[in-house]
């Protein structure tokens, strides 16, 4: 998959539109220094702009694999242009996590908006819980993010609260110690 093409594609469409969004998954991991392999571009983008981008994607040819309120995933038969998932929030959620979003250039010549360690892994909780089959791989993510020196881990604790779902942050707690 071409990452900066597809980003670079993504992200005209998006700005033209005035429309706020910001990489996630592996590439968003990345930013902060954590490598992970990915074979796909995650974004998070607002609810609002779903049947809109849904649309250009398929007007591109891309196939739309699932669609659900909170997300949806792509695929093109050109292996160059490769998957593309997206995560939809709402508009208070959107106002919390785009203003904490900073600019990095995750690869030559693409640079782009990712949301802060919590929020990053405050998805992935919501992911985990959503399929625990994500479990091993987003709590080894969630583990390396509450590693950097920049993130909060009472915050991602309460993420983690709020979804029920505390001993899962314990857990991974007690394997950092």
């Amino acid at each position: 998959m071409d990452y900066v093409t597809v980003g670079k594609l993504l992200q005209r469409f998006f700005e033209e539109k005035n429309i706020e969004y910001a990489v996630i998954g592996g590439f968003g991991l990345l930013a902060h220094g954590i490598e992970r392999a990915t074979f796909d571009l995650d974004f998070v983008t607002v609810q609002s702009c779903q049947d809109e981008l849904i649309g250009e994607l398929e007007r591109r040819g891309y196939e739309t694999l699932h669609r659900a309120e909170g997300y949806s995933n792509h695929l093109h038969s050109d292996a160059d242009l490769g998957r593309v998932d997206f995560v939809y929030v709402n508009r208070s959620t959107a106002e919390q996590l785009f203003a904490s979003t900073t600019k990095v250039e995750i690869l030559p010549g693409f640079e782009v908006q990712v949301p802060k360690p919590e929020h990053l892994a405050a998805m992935k909780i919501r992911a985990l819980k959503n399929d625990p089959r994500r479990q091993r791989q987003d709590l080894a993510d969630i583990s390396q993010l509450m590693t950097l020196t920049n993130a909060d881990s009472g915050e991602i604790e309460g993420y983690f609260e709020a979804l029920g779902i505390g001993h899962l942050f314990t857990e991974i707690a007690k394997r950092d110690d």
